[in-house]
């Protein structure tokens, strides 16, 4: 799955790295993006402008807007058949920016888990492939959210868990924010694992585990048990 994220990246940097979209003026470095928090989603609503969206998907068919909580991660394989996500996967997909993401590493014989920071190994930021969805209250309010899209880890993530979130290269953005209806499987080849020798990860501090913490110390590597193997060595 994917649980935690962040993006460090100032407007300035964000516009660097993707000059085809706009970014909002008002942002700041975040290092602990957790869900029902703001993320910075780009819809595919032909307007090429990036907005904030709650991180947790309420479909505009939902009674309460609870159902979010639950819906924060989409299993790739089964979006064309699960009631929750198959309308958005249809007509409304999106992009999740970010430039890093939390994994937690089982220790064996310990009900205790080791986070990692995993990035690209260019330290630009990158998108995960994201649906979204408007969910109108009885009141008349809005709200916009979006669930990010998972699938079979590669190398380097299968260490650490049984899941990655689908992150697309830039080749796949237009293919992947087309405004129209598309069929499941004209997309699906899009939603696969990224390149394993492009990632890197390693551990960092357990202050990552609580949403209330939110300082650059998150992403700063440090020692790990020599029992416990560091997953980017095979890949650097």
């Amino acid at each position: 799955m994917c649980g935690r994220f962040t993006l460090t990246v100032d407007p300035a940097g964000l516009q660097a790295a993707f000059p085809l979209f706009s970014f909002p003026a008002q942002s700041h470095p975040r290092f602990n993006i957790a869900p029902s928090q703001p993320v910075l989603v780009l819809p595919n609503d032909g307007k090429a402008n990036a907005d904030f969206f709650t991180w947790g998907l309420i479909p505009v068919w939902a009674k309460d807007p609870s159902i979010g909580a639950r819906l924060i991660n989409a299993r790739s394989e089964t979006l064309a058949e699960k009631s929750s996500f198959r309308g958005a996967y249809k007509y409304k997909r999106c992009l999740v920016f970010a430039n890093g993401f939390y994994e937690w590493k089982s220790i064996p014989g310990s009900k205790n888990k080791i986070p990692y920071f995993i990035r690209l190994k260019s330290g630009l930021p990158f998108t995960f492939a994201g649906l979204w969805d408007e969910w109108h209250s009885p009141d008349g309010s809005q709200i916009k959210s979006c669930t990010i899209i998972t699938t079979e880890p590669n190398a380097l993530m299968a260490s650490l868990h049984n899941r990655m979130p689908v992150i697309l290269p830039e080749s796949a953005h237009a293919r992947w924010l087309e405004t129209g209806p598309q069929k499941p499987e004209g997309l699906q080849n899009l939603l696969i694992q990224y390149p394993a020798s492009e990632m890197t990860a390693h551990p960092v501090s357990t202050l990552v585990n609580s949403p209330a913490n939110e300082r650059p110390e998150l992403v700063v590597p440090i020692p790990v048990n020599k029992s416990s193997r560091d997953p980017q060595q095979d890949f650097s």
